[in-house]
């Protein structure tokens, strides 16, 4: 198993494998490193015979071996790439699993003339290939690629080369401000860039800009505090409470923040209830689409008995920390504890 660094180093020295495995949280990444791979085997003319894709949520072991055992033409080799492979998961349904044990049997003995190119994205940044069988077991036979967040100067070189590659003057202070502040997902990034270079079509990019345009970064600390809170992670949800509270030293802000996130939860809840799409949160809350889906399914956490008594706790905690003079950072944990006691 390697990681992404080592892959992009073999990949320079020409070392490219049979097949690959690769997974992570950012698809774009990913994306990335396939194409790396297909420019060194397929040339332009040849690319739409030799280049072949299958949806990994849809697809059959027998569609696989179909389209490794079909010959290249014009080439040494083709390239097969199977995309969401999600029966890569560690737990998947009785199809998923029927379709990993027939691939992994044939991954054993492929054709030498096929590269065959897996992909699957994990659930959360908890995930990691380490704890997933399946992948341990494919290790033997193919090469795992962990796709894992990019050090912090090659993730500014990065963004920075993505605007350039736009045709997009941008300052470096500019670049490390914008990449401080947008989730680490380069498939984000990339429509984040996009909208940058829209707003500020014909002139500099400034920070000015940046702050109008992008999620707030500490929307999304409250975001995955609601998170831990919705999977009774208690020690990950303190740790997560003091380092807010470390950053900013503002308790009834935090706590204002995590009510808002809750009543935003219901009021989703209810829409969702009433049939609404993504479309029509993204225009109502001028939130960009990954936003929304990621509040789509995370008040999909909760019903809305719950989310009222979570609103409910807030408000308590809010009044006590106005009208007593108890320790502040107690009465957040406590706060805290009672939103684990909501059922």
């Amino acid at each position: 198993m390697i990681n992404l660094e080592q892959f992009e180093d073999e990949i320079k020295k020409n070392k490219i494998a049979n097949s690959y495995v690769f997974c992570g949280l950012d698809e774009e990444l990913i994306k990335e490193s396939i194409n790396s791979i297909v420019k060194r085997t397929i040339s332009k003319e040849s690319i739409d015979l030799n280049l072949i894709k299958l949806d990994g949520l849809q697809t059959t072991c027998q569609e696989i071996e179909n389209a490794c055992e079909t010959m290249s033409f014009f080439q040494d080799k083709k390239v097969v790439v199977v995309y969401r492979a999600n029966f890569l998961r560690e737990k998947t349904d009785r199809e998923g699993s029927k379709v990993y044990t027939e691939v992994s049997n044939y991954v054993k003995n492929m054709t030498p003339d096929t590269i065959l190119i897996m992909y699957y994205l994990f659930n959360d940044k908890r995930e990691t290939p380490k704890k997933n069988k399946k992948l341990l077991n494919l290790d033997k036979h193919m090469k795992v690629v962990h796709c894992d967040k990019l050090k912090k100067d090659r993730y500014y070189k990065k963004i920075e080369d993505m605007f350039r590659d736009k045709g997009r003057a941008i300052g470096k202070i500019q670049v490390k401000y914008f990449a401080d502040k947008v989730p680490n997902n380069f498939d984000i990034i990339k429509r984040e860039i996009e909208k940058l270079d829209s707003y500020a079509w014909g002139r500099e990019i400034t920070k000015e800009d940046i702050d109008k345009l992008l999620y707030s970064k500490s929307e999304d600390d409250i975001f995955d505090l609601v998170e831990y809170i919705s999977q009774r992670k208690v020690e990950k949800a303190l740790d997560l409470l003091d380092e807010l509270l470390f950053k900013a030293d503002q308790h009834m802000l935090i706590i204002t923040s995590i009510q808002n996130h809750f009543k935003r939860l219901y009021e989703f809840k209810v829409y969702l209830s009433k049939g609404k799409r993504v479309d029509f949160f993204m225009s109502k809350y001028r939130l960009p689409q990954f936003v929304c889906e990621k509040i789509i399914n995370q008040c999909q956490k909760f019903n809305l008995k719950q989310l009222n008594e979570l609103i409910k706790v807030c408000v308590d905690a809010e009044n006590k920390l106005k009208s007593s003079a108890s320790d502040k950072q107690t009465e957040m944990e406590l706060m805290l504890f009672k939103t684990f006691m909501v059922k």
